[in-house]
Protein backbone atom coordinates (compact mmCIF):
# COMPACT_ATOMS: atom_id res chain seq x y z
CA UNK A 1 0.00 0.00 0.00
CA UNK A 2 1.26 3.50 -0.87
CA UNK A 3 0.67 6.20 1.76
CA UNK A 4 1.08 9.48 -0.08
CA UNK A 5 -0.01 11.78 2.76
CA UNK A 6 2.26 10.59 5.58
CA UNK A 7 4.43 13.30 7.14
CA UNK A 8 6.41 13.71 10.31
CA UNK A 9 5.41 16.69 12.45
CA UNK A 10 5.48 18.01 16.00
CA UNK A 11 2.73 16.83 18.34
CA UNK A 12 0.42 19.65 19.45
CA UNK A 13 -1.99 19.86 22.36
CA UNK A 14 -4.92 19.16 20.04
CA UNK A 15 -3.34 15.78 19.14
CA UNK A 16 -3.11 14.49 22.71
CA UNK A 17 -6.36 12.47 22.80
CA UNK A 18 -5.53 10.64 19.56
CA UNK A 19 -1.92 10.10 20.65
CA UNK A 20 -3.21 8.46 23.84
CA UNK A 21 -5.40 6.17 21.71
CA UNK A 22 -2.41 5.24 19.53
CA UNK A 23 -0.15 4.50 22.51
CA UNK A 24 -2.87 2.43 24.19
CA UNK A 25 -3.12 0.41 20.99
CA UNK A 26 0.63 -0.02 20.78
CA UNK A 27 1.49 -0.87 24.40
CA UNK A 28 -0.52 -3.82 25.66
CA UNK A 29 -0.97 -3.60 29.42
CA UNK A 30 -0.85 0.20 29.61
CA UNK A 31 -4.23 1.84 30.11
CA UNK A 32 -5.39 4.94 28.28
CA UNK A 33 -5.47 6.80 31.61
CA UNK A 34 -1.79 5.91 32.14
CA UNK A 35 -0.93 7.73 28.90
CA UNK A 36 -3.31 10.63 29.53
CA UNK A 37 -1.83 11.28 32.98
CA UNK A 38 1.67 11.48 31.52
CA UNK A 39 0.60 13.63 28.58
CA UNK A 40 -1.22 16.01 30.95
CA UNK A 41 1.96 16.33 33.01
CA UNK A 42 3.93 17.07 29.84
CA UNK A 43 1.34 19.67 28.87
CA UNK A 44 1.93 21.75 32.01
CA UNK A 45 5.64 21.31 32.74
CA UNK A 46 8.26 23.89 31.64
CA UNK A 47 10.06 23.07 28.39
CA UNK A 48 13.27 24.71 27.12
CA UNK A 49 12.46 27.37 24.51
CA UNK A 50 12.54 26.16 20.93
CA UNK A 51 12.02 22.45 21.68
CA UNK A 52 8.83 20.37 21.29
CA UNK A 53 6.58 19.90 24.30
CA UNK A 54 5.46 16.34 23.50
CA UNK A 55 7.63 15.03 20.67
CA UNK A 56 6.82 14.01 17.09
CA UNK A 57 4.20 11.99 15.27
CA UNK A 58 3.65 10.41 11.87
CA UNK A 59 0.55 12.07 10.44
CA UNK A 60 -1.48 10.23 7.82
CA UNK A 61 -4.02 12.71 6.52
CA UNK A 62 -4.69 14.05 10.02
CA UNK A 63 -4.53 10.72 11.87
CA UNK A 64 -1.51 9.75 14.03
CA UNK A 65 -0.01 6.43 12.91
CA UNK A 66 3.32 6.75 14.71
CA UNK A 67 4.65 8.55 17.78
CA UNK A 68 7.90 9.25 19.59
CA UNK A 69 7.49 11.06 22.90
CA UNK A 70 10.32 13.40 23.92
CA UNK A 71 10.89 14.96 27.33
CA UNK A 72 13.22 17.98 27.23
CA UNK A 73 14.82 19.44 30.35
CA UNK A 74 17.64 21.79 31.26
CA UNK A 75 20.57 20.45 33.28
CA UNK A 76 23.46 22.18 35.03
CA UNK A 77 26.97 20.99 34.15
CA UNK A 78 29.20 23.18 36.27
CA UNK A 79 28.49 26.72 35.15
CA UNK A 80 27.00 25.56 31.86
CA UNK A 81 23.28 25.08 31.26
CA UNK A 82 22.73 22.16 28.87
CA UNK A 83 19.71 20.57 27.22
CA UNK A 84 18.82 16.94 27.86
CA UNK A 85 16.16 14.91 26.03
CA UNK A 86 14.65 11.65 27.26
CA UNK A 87 13.66 9.58 24.22
CA UNK A 88 10.52 8.05 25.63
CA UNK A 89 7.76 5.86 24.23
CA UNK A 90 7.99 4.92 20.54
CA UNK A 91 5.30 3.20 18.49
CA UNK A 92 4.39 2.99 14.78
CA UNK A 93 1.40 1.11 13.37
CA UNK A 94 2.63 -1.95 11.45
CA UNK A 95 1.42 -0.71 8.05
CA UNK A 96 3.60 2.41 8.44
CA UNK A 97 6.81 0.91 9.86
CA UNK A 98 8.82 1.91 6.76
CA UNK A 99 8.30 5.55 7.86
CA UNK A 100 9.66 4.92 11.37
CA UNK A 101 13.21 6.19 10.58
CA UNK A 102 11.71 9.67 9.96
CA UNK A 103 10.77 9.87 13.65
CA UNK A 104 14.20 8.97 15.00
CA UNK A 105 16.02 11.15 12.48
CA UNK A 106 13.98 14.25 13.32
CA UNK A 107 14.06 13.56 17.06
CA UNK A 108 17.88 13.29 17.27
CA UNK A 109 18.93 16.08 14.94
CA UNK A 110 20.24 18.52 17.58
CA UNK A 111 23.99 18.01 18.04
CA UNK A 112 24.13 20.12 21.21
CA UNK A 113 21.44 18.06 23.00
CA UNK A 114 22.24 15.03 25.17
CA UNK A 115 19.77 12.24 24.36
CA UNK A 116 18.85 9.57 26.91
CA UNK A 117 17.34 6.13 26.57
CA UNK A 118 16.63 4.96 30.12
CA UNK A 119 14.38 1.94 29.49
CA UNK A 120 15.80 -0.10 26.58
CA UNK A 121 14.86 -3.77 26.36
CA UNK A 122 17.97 -5.99 26.48
CA UNK A 123 17.42 -7.25 22.92
CA UNK A 124 17.66 -3.63 21.66
CA UNK A 125 21.06 -2.91 23.28
CA UNK A 126 23.13 -3.78 20.17
CA UNK A 127 20.80 -1.70 17.97
CA UNK A 128 21.08 1.32 20.27
CA UNK A 129 24.87 1.05 20.38
CA UNK A 130 24.97 0.86 16.57
CA UNK A 131 23.14 4.22 16.54
CA UNK A 132 26.02 5.83 18.43
CA UNK A 133 24.67 5.61 21.98
CA UNK A 134 26.99 4.76 24.89
CA UNK A 135 25.91 3.25 28.18
CA UNK A 136 26.44 5.37 31.29
CA UNK A 137 24.72 2.91 33.62
CA UNK A 138 25.43 -0.81 33.32
CA UNK A 139 23.04 -2.21 35.91
CA UNK A 140 21.09 -1.90 39.16
CA UNK A 141 22.09 -2.32 42.79
CA UNK A 142 19.18 -3.66 44.83
CA UNK A 143 20.01 -2.25 48.25
CA UNK A 144 18.46 -3.09 51.63
CA UNK A 145 18.99 0.24 53.41
CA UNK A 146 17.49 -0.82 56.75
CA UNK A 147 20.52 -3.09 57.26
CA UNK A 148 22.80 -0.06 57.33
CA UNK A 149 23.56 1.79 60.54
CA UNK A 150 21.66 5.07 60.85
CA UNK A 151 23.98 8.06 61.31
CA UNK A 152 23.96 9.45 64.86
CA UNK A 153 21.93 12.58 65.52
CA UNK A 154 20.24 12.25 62.15
CA UNK A 155 16.60 12.64 61.18
CA UNK A 156 14.40 12.29 58.10
CA UNK A 157 11.96 14.92 56.88
CA UNK A 158 9.30 14.16 54.27
CA UNK A 159 8.85 17.11 51.91
CA UNK A 160 5.35 18.24 50.97
CA UNK A 161 4.49 19.33 47.44
CA UNK A 162 3.51 22.67 48.98
CA UNK A 163 6.85 23.42 50.68
CA UNK A 164 8.16 26.90 49.84
CA UNK A 165 11.64 26.62 51.32
CA UNK A 166 13.74 23.83 52.83
CA UNK A 167 16.49 24.68 55.31
CA UNK A 168 19.87 23.61 53.98
CA UNK A 169 18.81 23.31 50.32
CA UNK A 170 19.01 25.72 47.40
CA UNK A 171 15.85 27.04 45.80
CA UNK A 172 16.49 24.83 42.75
CA UNK A 173 16.65 21.66 44.85
CA UNK A 174 13.61 22.74 46.85
CA UNK A 175 11.63 23.13 43.63
CA UNK A 176 12.95 19.76 42.40
CA UNK A 177 11.72 17.95 45.53
CA UNK A 178 8.32 19.66 45.64
CA UNK A 179 7.72 19.11 41.91
CA UNK A 180 8.42 15.40 42.24
CA UNK A 181 6.20 15.19 45.31
CA UNK A 182 3.43 16.36 42.96
CA UNK A 183 4.36 13.45 40.66
CA UNK A 184 3.55 11.04 43.55
CA UNK A 185 7.22 10.50 44.44
CA UNK A 186 8.53 10.40 48.01
CA UNK A 187 10.72 13.49 48.46
CA UNK A 188 12.80 13.53 51.64
CA UNK A 189 15.79 15.20 53.23
CA UNK A 190 18.13 13.53 55.68
CA UNK A 191 19.67 15.90 58.19
CA UNK A 192 22.95 14.80 59.75
CA UNK A 193 25.85 16.59 61.47
CA UNK A 194 27.58 16.43 58.06
CA UNK A 195 24.82 18.33 56.26
CA UNK A 196 21.37 18.18 54.69
CA UNK A 197 20.97 15.64 51.89
CA UNK A 198 18.02 15.50 49.43
CA UNK A 199 16.53 12.29 48.00
CA UNK A 200 13.63 11.41 45.71
CA UNK A 201 12.21 7.88 45.60
CA UNK A 202 9.38 6.30 43.64
CA UNK A 203 7.32 3.19 44.50
CA UNK A 204 7.93 0.32 42.06
CA UNK A 205 7.51 -3.42 41.92
CA UNK A 206 10.60 -5.43 41.07
CA UNK A 207 9.18 -8.40 39.20
CA UNK A 208 10.95 -11.74 39.57
CA UNK A 209 8.85 -14.41 37.82
CA UNK A 210 5.46 -14.39 39.53
CA UNK A 211 6.80 -12.47 42.53
CA UNK A 212 6.76 -8.67 42.55
CA UNK A 213 7.84 -7.43 45.99
CA UNK A 214 7.15 -3.75 46.77
CA UNK A 215 10.26 -1.61 46.52
CA UNK A 216 11.44 1.91 45.80
CA UNK A 217 13.47 3.33 42.94
CA UNK A 218 16.04 6.00 43.77
CA UNK A 219 15.13 8.80 41.37
CA UNK A 220 17.53 11.42 42.70
CA UNK A 221 20.47 11.86 45.01
CA UNK A 222 23.58 13.98 44.66
CA UNK A 223 25.86 10.93 44.89
CA UNK A 224 25.82 7.26 45.86
CA UNK A 225 28.07 8.16 48.80
CA UNK A 226 25.36 10.43 50.24
CA UNK A 227 22.78 7.66 49.84
CA UNK A 228 25.08 5.21 51.61
CA UNK A 229 25.61 7.76 54.40
CA UNK A 230 21.85 8.14 54.99
CA UNK A 231 20.68 4.64 54.01
CA UNK A 232 20.07 3.44 57.56
CA UNK A 233 17.77 6.34 58.37
CA UNK A 234 16.01 6.08 54.98
CA UNK A 235 15.57 2.32 55.43
CA UNK A 236 13.82 2.74 58.77
CA UNK A 237 11.37 5.19 57.23
CA UNK A 238 10.69 2.83 54.33
CA UNK A 239 10.05 -0.11 56.64
CA UNK A 240 7.19 1.85 58.16
CA UNK A 241 5.82 2.24 54.62
CA UNK A 242 6.13 -1.47 53.90
CA UNK A 243 9.16 -1.16 51.60
CA UNK A 244 12.35 -3.16 52.04
CA UNK A 245 14.52 -2.63 48.95
CA UNK A 246 15.70 0.43 47.04
CA UNK A 247 16.86 -0.01 43.43
CA UNK A 248 19.78 2.26 42.57
CA UNK A 249 21.31 2.85 39.13
CA UNK A 250 24.92 1.74 39.43
CA UNK A 251 27.99 0.42 37.67
CA UNK A 252 28.86 -1.98 40.47
CA UNK A 253 28.10 -2.71 44.15
CA UNK A 254 27.83 0.42 46.29
CA UNK A 255 30.39 0.47 49.15
CA UNK A 256 28.87 0.42 52.61
CA UNK A 257 25.51 -1.02 51.54
CA UNK A 258 24.01 -4.50 51.73
CA UNK A 259 22.39 -5.71 48.54
CA UNK A 260 22.73 -7.39 45.17
CA UNK A 261 24.16 -5.92 41.96
CA UNK A 262 23.01 -7.16 38.55
CA UNK A 263 23.69 -6.20 34.94
CA UNK A 264 20.82 -8.28 33.56
CA UNK A 265 18.64 -5.19 33.63
CA UNK A 266 18.87 -1.45 34.19
CA UNK A 267 21.25 -0.47 31.40
CA UNK A 268 20.87 3.17 30.34
CA UNK A 269 22.30 4.98 27.32
CA UNK A 270 23.15 8.48 26.19
CA UNK A 271 24.33 10.24 23.05
CA UNK A 272 25.59 13.80 23.03
CA UNK A 273 28.02 16.17 24.72
CA UNK A 274 27.27 15.49 28.43
CA UNK A 275 27.45 12.19 30.28
CA UNK A 276 24.37 12.00 32.57
CA UNK A 277 24.75 11.71 36.32
CA UNK A 278 23.96 8.35 37.89
CA UNK A 279 20.90 8.35 40.15
CA UNK A 280 19.34 11.38 38.48
CA UNK A 281 16.13 10.35 36.73
CA UNK A 282 14.28 13.55 37.56
CA UNK A 283 11.75 14.81 35.01
CA UNK A 284 12.05 11.64 32.91
CA UNK A 285 9.39 9.24 31.63
CA UNK A 286 9.76 7.21 34.82
CA UNK A 287 8.27 9.97 36.96
CA UNK A 288 6.01 11.71 34.42
CA UNK A 289 4.34 8.49 33.22
CA UNK A 290 5.18 6.05 36.01
CA UNK A 291 7.03 2.72 36.18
Amino acid sequence: MIHTKVRCREITESDVEKIADLLTRGFVGRSREYWMQGLRRQAFRPVPEGYPRFGYMLDNDGEPVGVLLLIYTTRKHGEETAIQCNLSSWYVDPAYRNYAPFLTKVAQRHKDVTYLNISPAPWTWPIIEAQGFRNYCRGIFFSVPALARAPRWSKIEVISQHAKAIDGLSQDETELLTRHARYSCLSIVCRTPKGTFPFILQPVRIRRGFIAPPAMKLIYCRSAAEYAECAGRIGRLLLRLGKISVAVDANGPIPGLAGIYTERRGRKYFKGPHRPQLADLTDTELVLYGP
